[in-house]
């Protein structure tokens, strides 16, 4: 018996759900085949009449075969279309290949927000992360295994994923407790272990990516062991993530070390061709000004003729952005790049309940003020919005109306 053959007797197996379709799709051709060639011969209106009705029964039966067929088919390789129907999936696929090619570009649980709302309109999603985390869960696992950090790429895969809806809180789990798990997430874990295997972070990345069936990709921005270094106005130094934030001083700028890190060849081929490129929202000096580091990842968003927007902080956030304006948010992205690296702002104007704002104040935290006029002095224009909502106490961006705003721009190319 040949491999070929051999290969197409499996289709055979007991249980795999396929043979009872394939049998009904054979017995509806066998009626339409009857139907046409063997009663039509008679000219009785009776006859002709049980014709039609053979006919008309054996194509119902055969496209009612091959539709379970191919929900069995797609259910094994797309487990989480089960319950749906065929068409809303083909339907929901071939739209969201056709939606705009849209890089995301930034890091923590702000970009994961936004690409949350954008995996709604495309499935043309690649989303440029910093690895220059060595803080928390991420920072250990990187100073005992020799990785990249996980814990931003873990947030983005989680917000891409199509997954069901008990794989993505699998992948957030994290454990407690003393033991020498607390304090981890299962999903860095599960990349850590993934590099282990692959013996590659990339690698480790899109394979992860399969399991959680991703609507886009997720890139690091360099594959090189990169710390962060902050100078701030005083002349002093610091080196790290981690402590950068928790100096609480006033950042002058911030670099990499080593000072010459190379792009991740996928993300600079994604820049190239993104119709969007979106800066945030994020961390302005930890999340997003640190993949602008990198030259070939700066010169080419600069370089390219996308739309490029800067979707600007609800808050100021303490250690990195205290006082800042939302043009004092773009001079700091300007002065670490290029001037062409935005064309448009995303400024939030929603109202927050006055509770939410003090307790935010406490922390030393506040609204960011929109400058609109010294925006647009630069050369930028400033899309205003009410794009804010509160969540656990917490002013977030809402992911469903930031995602139309942008989706509104490849409208109207």
């Amino acid at each position: 018996m040949s491999d070929k053959f051999y290969a197409m007797f499996k289709w055979l197996y007991p249980g795999i759900g396929i043979k009872r379709w394939v049998a009904l799709s054979t017995f509806g051709v066998i009626l339409v085949v009857v139907g046409t060639g063997y009663l039509s011969t008679e000219n009785f209106w009776v006859l002709q009449t049980l014709d039609a009705i053979v006919v008309i029964s054996g194509i119902i039966i055969l496209i009612l075969g091959i539709k379970r067929m191919l929900r069995s088919l797609i259910t094994a390789f797309i487990p989480s279309s089960r319950g749906t129907e065929l068409v809303d999936i083909l339907y929901q696929r071939k739209q969201l290949g056709r939606g705009p090619k849209i890089v995301t570009v930034g890091g923590g649980t702000g970009l994961a927000v936004l690409l949350s709302g954008l995996k709604e309109y495309t499935s043309n999603i690649s989303a440029i992360v910093t690895v220059a985390d060595d803080g928390g869960s991420s920072g250990r696992l990187r100073q005992q295994f020799d990785i990249l950090p996980p814990g931003d790429i873990r947030n983005c895969l989680v917000a891409l994923a199509d997954a069901p809806a008990l794989m993505r809180d699998l992948f957030q789990f994290r454990f407690d407790g003393n033991s020498e798990l607390s304090g981890h997430s299962f999903g860095n874990l599960f990349i850590t272990v993934m590099t282990r295997v692959t013996g590659d972070f990339e690698k480790a990345i899109k394979e992860t990516s399969k399991v959680l069936a991703l609507r886009g990709q997720v890139l690091p921005s360099t594959l090189d062991n990169v710390v962060l270094v902050a100078q701030y106005k005083d002349g002093s130094t610091t080196t790290g993530e981690d402590k950068i934030v928790k100096a609480r001083k006033l950042i002058e700028k911030v670099s990499l070390n080593p000072g010459q890190p190379q792009a991740t060849p996928d993300a600079v081929k994604a820049i190239k061709e993104a119709q969007i490129i979106i800066l945030g929202p994020g961390s302005l000096y930890t999340s997003i000004i640190p993949n602008l580091l990198i030259k070939e990842i700066c010169e080419t968003i600069a370089a390219s003729a996308a739309i490029k927007i800067y979707v600007c902080n609800a808050m100021t956030q303490v250690g990195e952005t205290d006082g800042f304006s939302a043009c004092d948010h773009i001079r700091a992205l300007v002065k670490h790049s290029n001037s062409r690296i935005l064309d448009y702002c995303i400024v939030n104007t929603a109202e927050v309940p006055s509770e939410i704002l003090k307790r935010y104040a406490e922390e030393d935290s506040y609204l960011v003020i929109n400058d609109r006029k010294k925006i647009e002095n630069m050369g930028y224009r400033v899309i205003e919005d009410d794009i804010g909502v509160v969540e656990a106490g917490v002013i977030r961006h809402d992911p469903a109306k930031l995602a139309k705003i942008i989706i509104g721009f490849f409208e109207e190319i």
